[in-house]
């Protein structure tokens, strides 16, 4: 691809913040990562720049509780919520980033026909979220496979620890060139 070309494929792209909420934020939550506060001044930066391509996701309890759902959440009880649950708000900084209502899904991955459908088929997808070793990695892969072209802003991405987010940052990078990892930095470049 040329750098034209580069251009314009950025200029097309969406923005995908991945699950911004209290549940993976909070400190005291046994999923917050301790780098979410690291990473949303980067997400804002990057939603502004973006302007009405930007899709914001919520991962939600509400999966089937008779296929492997129901060992997770007996695993990890503390989540087995009502979807009212304040654990499941978007934090403070997350409001207001997409002019489109959040969406909301009971899957880590968070690629399907629900993202595609605003986007289109073969977009170039920008991720950015939490946590880096669990949602972003399983809408990166899906969202390759489908066709996509994704980027993913390694630091606008926080995951459960710092070995962890390595390791699906180096996972992810095994993906070119459907997968790209990058920085907010130069995604803000191309803009």
């Amino acid at each position: 691809m040329t750098d034209a070309a580069a251009r314009r494929a950025a200029g097309d792209a969406w923005l995908v913040v991945i699950d911004p909420q209290a549940i993976f934020a909070a400190p005291d939550s046994a999923w917050g990562s301790p780098f979410f506060a690291d990473a949303m001044p980067r997400i804002r930066a990057l939603a502004d720049d973006f302007g009405d391509r930007v899709i914001v996701t919520r991962w939600m309890p509400t999966a089937d509780r008779t296929t492997s759902w129901g060992a997770y959440f007996a695993a990890w009880p503390f989540a087995d919520q009502s979807p009212d649950d304040p654990l499941f708000d978007l934090v403070p900084d997350a409001v207001g980033l997409s002019p489109h209502p959040p969406l909301d899904l009971p899957t880590f991955g968070k690629w399907g026909r629900e993202i595609e459908a605003i986007v289109g088929q073969g977009a170039h997808i920008v991720l950015t979220g939490v946590a880096t070793d669990c949602c972003v990695i399983s809408t990166a892969l899906a969202a390759a496979d489908a066709g996509a072209h994704v980027t993913v802003v390694a630091d606008a991405c926080a995951g459960s620890t710092a070995e962890n987010q390595a390791a699906a940052l180096q996972v992810m990078g095994l993906y070119p060139p459907q997968i790209t990892i990058s920085d907010s930095a130069a995604v803000r470049a191309e803009r």
